[in-house]
């Protein structure tokens, strides 16, 4: 079953990243690269961060676990490992889409550029690969991660992310062709026009007749 992480959980979950992140040994920036991968005094900060934790839990043990954590106006998924002997088995597919379903914001995911299996896994699970001029700026508008890690890593979103982006040059079309001069419409009136047409679930956007 799937389930939130308690305060006895922590152990654990160090145990399920730490075996899982072997597989990032010698396919990432060899300053990244420690044992442990993630010591408890850094997953504690990510807790601290506000980082909540979810399980994936067998027979009473966590053998799969990934966070979620709310930045703005997205939500991120954090730290998503399976324990390496129930990997390839649809935990870590099940543990997404369960923490997809806590969202109505869109969901952006950065994971190691090399780190290609994971890449390939959101991907199969609807996510679309960004821009490397996209991702780096993403990670530095809502992650806190170095230079360093930036580069070295992609930033993959899902659905929700692209229609954010295309109402929002939609809105930016709209204030560039209000006729101001003439006085017949304006910036506000478009987006309140928009924003109306958004909660009634219309197919088609007004046409802006000049």
């Amino acid at each position: 079953m799937i389930r939130k992480c308690i305060a006895s959980d922590f152990e654990r979950i160090f145990k399920i990243i730490n075996d899982a992140a072997q597989a990032y040994k010698r396919i990432i920036p060899a300053e990244y690269w420690k044992e442990p991968y993630m010591s408890m005094d850094e997953l504690r900060h990510e807790l601290d961060e506000c980082i909540e934790m979810w399980g994936y839990e067998e027979n009473g043990e966590l053998t799969g676990v990934m966070g979620i954590q709310h930045r703005q106006n997205v939500t991120l998924i954090r730290h998503a490992y399976v324990s390496t002997s129930r990997q390839n088995q649809g935990i870590g597919g099940k543990l997404l889409s369960h923490l997809i379903e806590l969202t109505t914001e869109p969901v952006l995911i950065a994971t190691w550029s090399k780190a290609i299996w994971a890449v390939r896994f959101y991907e199969k699970n609807g996510f679309k690969l960004l821009s490397r001029e996209e991702g780096n700026q993403l990670q530095r508008k809502y992650w806190s991660s170095p230079e360093i890690k930036i580069k070295a890593s992609v930033v993959l979103a899902d659905e929700k992310w692209f229609d954010l982006i295309n109402l929002t040059n939609f809105q930016k079309q709209l204030i560039t062709f209000t006729p101001l001069t003439t006085g017949l419409y304006s910036a506000m009136t478009f987006n309140t026009i928009w924003g109306s047409l958004m909660m009634l679930s219309l197919p088609h956007p007004p046409q802006i007749i000049n």
